[in-house]
């Protein structure tokens, strides 16, 4: 009892230093209509400085509804342990007053007995959503034949995710993965089981790819997109060529004011994970320890966080 006291105290004190939110008591205590804002996760791969008592203990601290625990090589949570480890990350989050709902892994193939175990693993402790390993292209593959052969492997995980409730879904990722173009998303889920597989949606890597035309590809994916991702990044020069620079929420180009009334608009409110790709002490690659003050950290997750909901509820 001792240690879990000192724990409290600890994260209460970082916290409050870092001038977080009130307790957990009364998390959405400031806002109007709490029950129209999404159910925001932050994604654990930027609190694995941390073990899943106190990562579970700061989300709830902070504000968010849940964590989106990274279930994969190199994560919170390693895919060989999850019978043994993933059981301790849930239990940390019902003693912080959360639930699990989210997850984020390197499944890929319905047939591999990995991703079968991790899935029935994860189906029993009450997960509902998780995020897919992404695909690539094969050299000796041209680009048609490989969206088929991903196809059925999206058809083989849909029909896995029905006998397990659960609802698998592949991010779009900007770069030369396969779905970086809403287009490859929509041919290889045209058959799979809609109601257990699907997208999710980032905005961030939408905009990166699409440009002005992110809100067509939303349009074509809007029926597939069961969560989605919310982070921000500009176009800068960097040692004299352009390239993507993430930045905290609303520093950056993505239009989360067109992006937040066109959700309104498709009644598209679904669980959301929060990342932070910017630079923080290595806390957004997954560091395990920092080189900066972990309170730098929360503090950037509760701007993050409080940025989010006044763009969601002014959209």
């Amino acid at each position: 009892m001792s240690e879990n006291n000192s724990r409290r105290r600890f994260l209460k004190q970082s916290l409050l230093a870092a001038g977080a939110l009130p307790l957990v008591s009364a998390p959405f205590a400031a806002t109007a209509q709490p029950s129209q804002l999404p159910k925001f996760h932050i994604f654990s791969k930027h609190l694995q400085f941390l073990n899943y008592a106190d990562a579970a203990s700061v989300a709830a601290e902070l504000g968010f509804d849940g964590v989106d625990w990274s279930v994969r090589p190199n994560g919170h949570v390693l895919p060989e342990r999850v019978e043994t480890d993933l059981p301790k990350a849930v239990e940390a989050l019902k003693r912080a007053g959360l639930s699990p709902l989210l997850m984020t892994t390197a499944v890929g193939d319905s047939t591999d007995a990995t991703d079968q175990r991790l899935l029935k693993t994860t189906a029993a402790l009450g997960f509902r959503y998780y995020r897919m390993n992404w695909y690539r292209y094969l050299p000796n593959q041209s680009m048609p034949e490989a969206l088929r052969m991903y196809e059925e492997k999206m058809i083989g995980l849909g029909k896995l995710n029905k006998e397990l409730n659960l609802i698998g879904c592949y991010q779009n990722h900007a770069g030369e993965l396969v779905g970086a173009s809403v287009w490859e998303l929509w041919q290889m889920l045209k058959n799979a089981d809609l109601q257990h597989t699907g997208v999710q949606y980032d905005i961030r890597h939408a905009t990166v790819e699409g440009g002005l035309s992110w809100k067509n590809g939303l349009r074509l994916l809007r029926p597939h997109i069961k969560t989605i991702v919310l982070k921000d990044f500009r176009w800068a020069k960097l040692n004299g060529r352009w390239a993507v620079e993430n930045t905290p929420i609303g520093e950056g180009m993505v239009d989360f004011t067109s992006y937040f009334k066109l959700l309104k608009q498709y009644d598209l409110n679904v669980p959301v994970s929060v990342h932070l790709e910017y630079p923080l002490g290595g806390a957004e690659n997954g560091a395990t320890s920092l080189s900066i003050d972990k309170k730098v950290v929360f503090e950037a997750m509760k701007r993050d966080l409080r940025k989010l909901k006044a763009l969601w509820e002014a959209a």
